[in-house]
């Protein structure tokens, strides 16, 4: 049994917690991450969910995404879902998510890190994850536009590509 830490919409910790897959309170909300790691050729590193996953099974991913649990910090929870997803140890203490989305039950910390990493020494989380392999924007579009890679808007996977490295919503001269 998995416990989520309720937020209100202003993001605070409101000392409730719930199971996942509850039914959400009014006004409760729970955050989740998302880590994207780039190497010095602009590649993303992506994942291919397993068939048996309940949402978005055999589709396409950005590196590692998952719920914080209770008592998580947002670093915590996405050193966490790398490690348990595709084996790579990251410390993110004193780091702050490049980007958050509001969503309709929660805040998604997005985190864009740049790192060399040998896909061939990764441990792939069998209950999640089929394979990874390094992708181009390009790459990604395509298997946005075949259907293969979960629907996100272009224009995030854009951005993403765009403000690795950088904090901030403005290009820097």
């Amino acid at each position: 049994m998995e416990l989520w830490d309720i937020y209100d919409k202003d993001r605070m910790k409101t000392g409730r917690t719930m199971v996942r897959g509850s039914e959400f309170a009014p006004d409760s909300y729970h955050m989740v991450v998302h880590v994207c790691i780039f190497n010095s050729k602009g590649e993303m590193l992506i994942q291919q969910r397993q068939p048996f996953k309940e949402g978005w099974p055999n589709m396409w991913d950005i590196t590692v995404g998952g719920s914080a649990t209770m008592g998580d910090s947002s670093q915590d929870a996405a050193e966490r879902e790398v490690f348990e997803e595709i084996g790579l140890k990251l410390d993110l203490q004193g780091v702050r998510p490049n980007l958050t989305i509001n969503f309709d039950k929660g805040f998604d910390d997005v985190y864009l890190v740049e790192k060399e990493v040998d896909i061939d020494t990764l441990t792939l989380q069998e209950s999640e994850v089929q394979r990874v392999k390094w992708a181009t924007i390009e790459e990604i579009f395509a298997l946005l536009d075949s259907g293969e890679f979960i629907p996100y808007y272009k224009s995030l996977i854009q951005l993403l590509f765009d403000t690795r490295k950088k904090y901030g919503a403005h290009v820097r001269g």
